[in-house]
């Protein structure tokens, strides 16, 4: 039986449920950058007996996998605005693997072609990843001209841009230049800190994020300041132990950097927007990883390494007594795909 739920099909719905439909299909993955969920570690927090409430914002709903695609459309998009971005052109990147890794889905999408040199220390997952997408892969050492900058200056990254950047200026190359390019931190001023505001109504008590370019921290971090007034911005780094070093084998927290002590990095985005976090905290390795399989098994999120980092100094601010009843949310930039090989998940396997 027909009834007003399910009228007869004639001409006029048809048309109206063919508009329906195709208002719902999407052109391409670039169009579903961003509007990530906001979801409370329910069971994360009673079993750690937590007063105050973790939320986790959960980037890996983008659809290259992790937060760095929010920048890597920007620059993108910046660049064709720009005109430096020619149709079919070359872009280059240097990476430890989710920028590389949003680069070249979009690129693959957008008919451009990438050319990434990968940072020390990265997973074979991500390399994996990055040819999967039609990627040229090299590593740092391929730069021309970086066995002539580590000897004579050492690991400078000044002077490794400056070479990425004749690499490129020589091939005609676009180098998007994720360190020094501000359409990376501005991604966040568009788009992930204002969804924080809109999805909580503005009721946050914290936000804590690791750094990595430092993009997310100094958008996300600059738009909460000026949008909810007292809360607070809560940097993560790991502990001296947790940062990778070639030859180590140790539980290691890689491609995030340092804060100095007051509580800002030495980085382009940061020191250009005077921006200071009020907190700092250092976590260990080990139990980052043991934090990612908790959170795995009590409410289902397969966390990444620096999401289960920024969860785990999260927990630390959420046991204060002062805290109780508070609201912290936590990015969660990427899941534990590109970690398998690691111990952190693959110690039993």
């Amino acid at each position: 039986m027909l009834t007003a739920e399910y009228p007869a099909i004639n001409e006029k719905n048809l048309h109206t449920m063919e508009e329906k439909i195709m208002a719902n299909i999407h052109k391409s993955i670039t169009e579903l950058v961003g509007h990530t969920p906001l979801v409370e570690l329910t069971n994360f927090n009673r079993n750690n007996n937590l007063k105050a409430t973790l939320i986790g914002k959960l980037e890996y709903f983008n659809p290259s996998g992790s937060v760095k695609d929010r920048a890597a459309l920007n620059m993108i998009e910046k660049a064709e605005a720009e005109g430096k971005l020619k149709p079919g052109g070359t872009i280059v990147e240097s990476t430890s693997g989710n920028t590389g890794i949003s680069l070249a889905a979009f690129a693959a999408a957008k008919g451009y072609h990438l050319h990434i040199f990968m940072e020390p220390g990265c997973t074979p997952e991500r390399v994996q990843i990055l040819k999967a997408y039609g990627t040229t892969v090299q590593y740092y050492k391929d730069i021309p001209g970086f066995d002539e900058i580590i000897a004579n200056y050492g690991f400078d990254k000044e002077r490794i841009i400056a070479a990425m950047q004749k690499f490129c200026d020589d091939n005609g190359y676009y180098y998007t230049s994720q360190l020094t390019n501000d359409a990376n931190w501005q991604a966040h001023i568009k788009s992930t800190g204002p969804e924080i505001v809109e999805d909580t109504d503005g009721q946050v008590d914290y936000a804590v994020m690791l750094a990595g370019t430092a993009g997310t921290l100094t958008g996300v971090g600059l738009y909460l300041k000026e949008h909810i007034p007292g809360v607070k911005i809560i940097g993560v780094q790991p502990n001296l132990e947790s940062l990778y070093k070639p030859g180590e084998d140790r539980d290691t927290i890689d491609g995030v950097v340092h804060f100095d002590n007051d509580g800002k990095v030495t980085h382009p985005f940061l020191v250009k927007n005077h921006f200071h976090c009020d907190e700092v905290i250092d976590v260990d390795g080990t139990e980052t990883y043991a934090t990612a399989r908790e959170l795995a098994e009590s409410d289902g999120i397969f966390a990444g390494a620096s999401a289960a980092a920024a969860v785990l100094a999260a927990k630390k601010v959420a046991l204060r007594p002062e805290n109780e009843g508070k609201r912290i949310v936590v990015i969660l930039p990427d899941d534990g795909t590109k970690y398998l090989s690691t111990r952190m998940y693959g110690a039993d396997i």
